[in-house]
């Protein structure tokens, strides 16, 4: 963590630490035609967003478990965004050179975009077990995103208020210890009413042997029966325009081994 330029700043001071000139960016930013949001999976919760001149990469892991068969995310990135400090969504060490790094709840202004970090349980006994959780919103090329990491607990009024309505939602389906059952992924997703949904936190052939607890998707899937369901390699580029005007639809993003 040391090498890393933490940011604990928050609020209307943000404005002010950033200088008037952000505010001309910004205007200059938004005069501009809209490219599209790239996102690229790497396994686990971990997936790499850029768009806006921007590359935001969350929850790098290390190979173990459920992620001994994927590769290693060393990609180059601005920020880093981590949901906890846990093997499989903090590996911050292994991203190269010196991003940004936001790991605690609060409200953040990074090189001209708001990120939100919501508070939740990361497991079903109010954090005794694994403690908290960081749930990050943020608005990246017009596209609103909200990445749950590693949620188990249901979520609240008060997280909803934070969390609002997004675009594109990260949701943790694969049950075990420390995420949502599909179940309860389906009641989370019926409270934030998303455009698109992204399953995470799910087992694929990554697992090492007997040493990972999470379901496939496939159980998911056969529970949201109903909701069209696309499916991509691992990459894919979205415009808001892309996302249903009404209703809800499932990507599945398939990891390329």
């Amino acid at each position: 963590m040391k090498r890393r330029k933490l940011i604990r700043y928050a609020g209307t001071s943000l404005l002010t630490a950033c200088g008037m000139g952000l505010i001309s960016n910004l205007e200059h930013a938004q005069a501009q035609p809209q490219s599209p949001l790239s996102i690229q999976w790497f396994g686990h919760t971990c997936f790499l967003f850029a768009g806006g001149g921007r590359r935001i990469l969350v929850n790098p892991f290390r190979k173990l478990g459920c992620t001994n068969g994927y590769r290693l995310p060393r990609v180059n990135t601005d920020l880093v965004l981590i949901s906890s400090q846990l093997l499989d969504e903090g590996a911050v060490e292994i991203v190269p050179g010196n991003p940004r790094l936001l790991y605690e709840p609060g409200a953040y202004q990074v090189s001209g975009i708001k990120i939100q970090g919501v508070r939740t349980a990361h497991d079903r006994q109010e954090g005794k077990r694994f403690g908290i959780n960081v749930a990050w919103k943020w608005k990246q090329a017009g596209v609103e995103i909200l990445h749950l990491g590693g949620a188990a607990a249901p979520i609240s009024p008060e997280q909803k208020i934070l969390m609002g309505t997004p675009d594109i939602l990260f949701i943790p389906v694969g049950n075990g210890s420390k995420a949502y059952t599909p179940e309860e992924a389906k009641q989370a997703i019926a409270i934030l009413n998303p455009k698109m949904v992204v399953p995470t936190h799910y087992r694929t052939q990554a697992a090492a042997k007997d040493t990972c607890d999470i379901l496939p998707v496939d159980n998911f899937l056969t529970l949201m029966s109903g909701t069209p369901v696309r499916r991509s390699g691992n990459a894919i580029a979205i415009r808001l325009s892309d996302l249903p005007k009404n209703g809800m639809v499932v990507n599945v993003m398939n990891y390329q081994f």
